[in-house]
């Protein structure tokens, strides 16, 4: 099947439409437009017979709870406007008495990361920020939906579908303010699907990622004197190589990422204050606390391997002298769950459907499907068009190919017509 025009012409606008996150553009950047955007989809999706059941953001309450990232609070105890601009959709197709074992439902998110190429489509390719991750596939999905309606009689009457379509999955969020609240007040399906590029394959797994900060408190110096102060720039990164050096078995288990490096930007001065970063993801939560242990015991190792290295220099002695109780290590987010289906009704259903499993010894990433773990009588899988890095996701010329789309939506049409004929007897 193919999208068509109108489909087409949605895409365009929602990825004109901004909706880079707080997180992203930083709290004196614009706010995200995703009222205006989840607006225009829902009217899109009204055609299909789609209504609105909830559209708010979530309450202040919904933070309160454990695994919520640092600067998520952060950003929300110092902005009263954060919530309030990242709202949350729930469409639903299908009657209120339709129970949650004869109901998909489908999470895609409409915020993306800041930046991003001028939007366009030749006939071929679309290119602008969200084309594959995830407005690409948030309008696949409302054209294959379109089309198992025309195939099934009974989805929409005798089962449901319920799309999420949500802020707060990029920009560090986690998740924690757009599908976790949904998740928590039971907008959920027998099967779960959450669409983010996966080539067309199903992927049942899903990491959780954390973030270890290390910081360096001391005094600055000017570039006359600069053995006076406190050389943060030369003991971040003498950290970063010993911990990011120690830390490189455990990429087999996970991505570990040596991530951001501040201190300062002026040429005539020595910064005694600054900020390293580490993002590191796990498959289990086994691993995510041996690799906890292995971020405190690399860290512990490199301030002891400074203090030898640069004890008796004339530039840093003082740094080195100062350095352990200068510099502590802290988590900014840590002890997310994980996912790990194994439901084998789902799995084989998404199969006839026509999708491939991810391969098991290809690794998994991280995304909002984390908040299905656990909950019980459900099937969650990942499954979406073209690819994070193929694609240029989060880079600055990310395109979704017409065909991928294309070939999305056939899926969910033949998924969902494969759902309606088992739950409903074939009617």
């Amino acid at each position: 099947m193919t999208l068509t025009a109108e489909e087409h012409s949605l895409l365009l606008r929602l990825m004109a439409t901004p909706t880079a996150g707080p997180l992203e553009v930083g709290a004196a950047g614009p706010p995200p437009r995703l009222w205006e955007a989840q607006r225009d989809y829902a009217r899109a999706a009204a055609g299909t017979g789609f209504r609105v059941v909830r559209h708010a953001p979530a309450d202040p309450a919904d933070l309160a709870g454990p695994g919520v990232p640092a600067t998520v609070r952060a950003a929300a105890a110092a902005d009263p406007g954060f919530l309030a601009c990242q709202p949350s959709l729930v469409l639903r197709l299908g009657p209120d008495t339709v129970p949650r074992e004869r109901t998909v439902m489908f999470n895609v998110h409409l915020d993306t990361v800041a930046g991003g190429p001028p939007v366009s489509f030749d006939g071929e390719v679309f290119r602008g920020r969200g084309a594959i991750d995830a407005k690409g596939p948030a309008v696949a999905l409302l054209a294959g939906v379109r089309a198992a309606r025309e195939r099934s009689p009974g989805l929409g009457r005798d089962s449901a579908v319920v799309v999420q379509a949500v802020a707060g999955e990029e920009g560090g969020a986690m998740g924690v303010l757009g599908t976790r609240p949904l998740v928590e007040r039971g907008h959920t399906g027998r099967l779960n699907v959450f669409c983010e590029p996966t080539s067309g394959r199903f992927l049942t797994r899903s990491t959780a990622s954390m973030t270890a900060r290390v910081s360096v408190r001391g005094d600055d110096a000017v570039d006359d004197r600069p053995h006076s102060g406190h050389n943060a720039s030369v003991l971040l990164g003498f950290l970063a190589q010993s911990m990011g050096r120690a830390l490189d078995g455990h990429a087999r288990n996970g991505a570990v990422c040596v991530a951001g490096l501040h201190t300062g930007t002026l040429h005539n001065r020595v910064y005694g204050t600054g900020d390293l970063l580490f993002n590191l993801s796990y498959a289990d939560a086994g691993a995510g606390r041996a690799l906890e242990g292995a971020v405190d015991d690399a860290f512990d190792t490199a301030l002891a391997e400074f203090g030898a290295a640069f004890g008796g220099t004339a530039l840093f002695a003082r740094t080195a002298t100062d350095a352990r109780r200068l510099t502590r290590l802290d988590w900014t987010k840590r002890g997310l769950p994980v996912l790990d289906d194994r439901d084998r009704w789902g799995h084989d259903l998404v199969r006839r459907a026509g999708a491939s499993p991810w391969p098991d010894d290809e690794p998994a990433f991280t995304c909002d499907a984390i908040w299905m773990a656990g909950v019980p009588d459900t099937c969650t899988v990942v499954l979406g068009p073209g690819d994070l890095a193929a694609d240029g996701a989060h880079g600055d010329d990310e395109r979704a190919r017409l065909a991928d789309l294309d070939g999305f939506a056939d899926t969910v049409a033949r998924l969902l017509t494969a759902f309606t004929h088992e739950t409903d007897g074939g009617s």
